[in-house]
């Protein structure tokens, strides 16, 4: 395999299949889209502009290249940015839009940050505000207009036919060795930790996955982005879409995805299972509104969806009888969804077994797969070429050309070429993260019939109670979310005597089932205090509890009245529960719940 660079995929795709969409967004309420030739002109032109103000690979080691900042929602300047910067032989190093100020203030002066790409006037003055504490950053540009900001364009406006010339030059001189970006994962602990990813390593993974899954070339398929792009996830994907002459189309936002599915009727995206989770939740809320016979109908199709397994293991009668389902109840899950989606792959947390099933039984066939950013980052995935490779309720099989073992205690270490250079400027963590080419992930595995990966919990998240028994939280997590009632749940017990949980209920599922109980609804707060409520929730937990030994039972537990979110704090960007912070906020809780 000829190791290509990151920004190869224009030419490539030039070469297999130029195309009219290769990038598209909303601009003015259309659609505009970029052809394969345009975004080839743009980022070249950007390059030049780029070079014009000093940028440079330098000696392309790790500190001497020159570092640009990217903190932007996806769009195409997000891409033109990336290829741009990475056709100089700088690097990359993207943030998170919902990033707090003093985590961005410690990334831009770790990585001595000299330009940033900002892409509304909201993050502009984010950054403008911390510019004076950050010594290395020079300039700010925008992608929207905004008064006195100078325009991303003014830099491509900055070409000359002399900086033109050294673009061509340049873009020889880079090696696939060379890092293309680093990226800072705050994760739910500690401080950010810069992961060093070569072309070589994302490039590779891109390939791989490519292999494994398999993505076709197929420059008639479109797929929407909305994953943020600053996360390798949806980064890689943008290069297997990219290298497969997929057309990329950027959803407006996280409100619109419904709306946008629509209108572009993809073939395909990525997501996380929290949004799965939603749209599961409105097509629920939808069915219970419905009378008579269409009700029955509903919950006899959705009754049947969570016994789907695998089409092998069917019986001709459950076969026919979801054919029915399907016509008179589940395509139109299929429509809402654009009616046109050959997949839909889902990571960065574990994905209710009971979502996996009801979404593929309605002929949405989602596929789940793993991977952590230092690995860039598939390292399994269930796969699409056949039945016999994909196994609900686990992350798939490895994928090609990587190699993966369990250590003694579970945890999963992968081996290969994707595996990242290292932390920035963090050789004690690189040293105890990759050892003798190992990638630790921190991850607790098993394998299913020896093939199929499936994640138990995180090493560092698995505690130990005051009797000595260890109990691994997510596991019990991941159950307690199938029930209706719960929206999100985090189990405690750290050193304790028995484990507890907080729980946040699924109010509007709540609501409803008070509202058929006679019970009035006044607010969440009232709620998660009532008699009647609290006597339901201890009947729920009971259930859920019998799936478990004595030691891992939840013996007690606090009703929440406000979801966990981004926006207060508790959530990482991909939707992890930062436990650190929930322990911290809601000690008073936790601390009365042993009291």
């Amino acid at each position: 395999m000829e190791i290509k660079r990151l920004f190869d995929c224009i030419n490539h795709q030039l070469q297999h299949f130029p195309k009219q969409d290769m990038l598209a967004a909303k601009e003015n309420g259309q659609w505009k889209t970029y052809s394969t030739q345009e975004v080839k002109n743009i980022v070249d032109e950007l390059t030049a502009g780029l070079i014009e103000l000093g940028i440079s690979g330098n000696d392309y080691s790790d500190e001497g290249s020159d570092k640009i900042g990217i903190i932007s929602n996806n769009r195409p300047e997000w891409i033109f940015t990336d290829l741009a910067v990475q056709q100089t032989g700088a690097v990359l190093v993207p943030l998170y839009p919902t990033t707090g100020i003093n985590e961005i203030q410690f990334i831009l002066n770790d990585a001595l940050v000299k330009y940033m790409f900002v892409s509304n006037k909201e993050l502009y003055d984010k950054i403008n505000s911390i510019k004076p504490n950050v010594p290395s950053l020079q300039k700010i540009y925008s992608f929207d207009d905004i008064e006195g900001v100078e325009k991303w364009t003014a830099v491509s406006a900055l070409a000359t036919d002399a900086s033109r010339a050294r673009t061509g030059e340049l873009k020889k001189t880079i090696s696939p060795e060379n890092l293309a970006t680093i990226i800072y994962t705050s994760g739910t602990t500690g401080t950010p930790k810069g992961v060093m990813l070569t072309h070589k390593n994302i490039y590779t993974n891109v390939i791989f996955s490519k292999q494994s899954f398999p993505f076709i070339d197929a420059p008639q398929y479109k797929v929407l982005s909305f994953l943020p792009l600053n996360h390798i996830f949806e980064k890689c994907v943008s290069y297997i879409y990219l290298f497969s002459g997929n057309g990329i189309y950027y959803a407006e936002s996280l409100d619109t995805i419904g709306a946008n599915l629509k209108e572009i009727k993809p073939d395909g995206f990525t997501t996380v299972p929290r949004l799965l989770e939603k749209v599961f939740e409105r097509i629920m809320t939808t069915g219970r509104q419905l009378t008579g016979i269409k009700k029955q109908l509903f919950f006899w199709s959705v009754g049947l969806a969570e016994q789907y397994a695998t089409p092998a293991a069917a019986s001709s009668f459950y076969k026919l009888k979801l054919a029915i389902a399907n016509k008179l109840v589940l395509s139109k899950w299929r429509e809402a969804l654009g009616g046109n989606i050959k997949f839909i792959i889902t990571g960065g947390a574990a994905c209710q077994v009971k979502l996996l099933r009801i979404f593929n039984a309605a002929k949405i066939p989602v596929y789940e797969g793993y991977g952590p950013t230092e690995n860039s980052p598939v390292i399994a995935v269930n796969r699409w070429s056949s039945p016999g490779d994909s196994l609900i309720g686990t992350v798939g099989p490895a994928i090609d050309g990587l190699e993966v073992k369990l250590a003694e205690d579970g945890e999963i270490c992968v081996k290969g070429p994707t595996v990242m250079k290292g932390y920035y400027k963090r050789p004690d963590l690189t040293a105890d993260t990759v050892i003798d080419g190992w990638l630790h992930t921190g991850d607790i595995g098993t394998w299913v019939d020896n093939k199929f990966l499936k994640i138990t919990d995180r090493k560092k998240e698995i505690f130990k109670t005051s009797g000595g028994k260890y109990v691994a939280p997510q596991a019990l997590e991941n159950v307690f979310k199938g029930s209706p009632f719960i929206e999100q749940i985090m189990v405690v017990g750290e050193g304790k005597k028995f484990v507890s949980a907080l729980v946040v209920p699924a109010f509007a599922y709540l609501k409803t089932w008070m509202e058929l109980h006679n019970i009035p609804f006044t607010s969440n707060a009232d709620a998660v205090k009532n008699a009647e409520v609290l006597k339901k929730y201890e009947t729920v937990v009971e259930e859920l509890n019998q799936q478990f030994n004595h030691v891992e039972q939840i013996k007690k537990f606090e009703l929440l009245p406000a979801e966990w979110s981004l926006e207060t704090g508790e959530m990482t960007p991909k939707m992890s529960l930062k436990r650190k912070v929930v322990l911290e906020k809601f000690k008073g809780v936790i601390d009365g719940i042993y009291g």
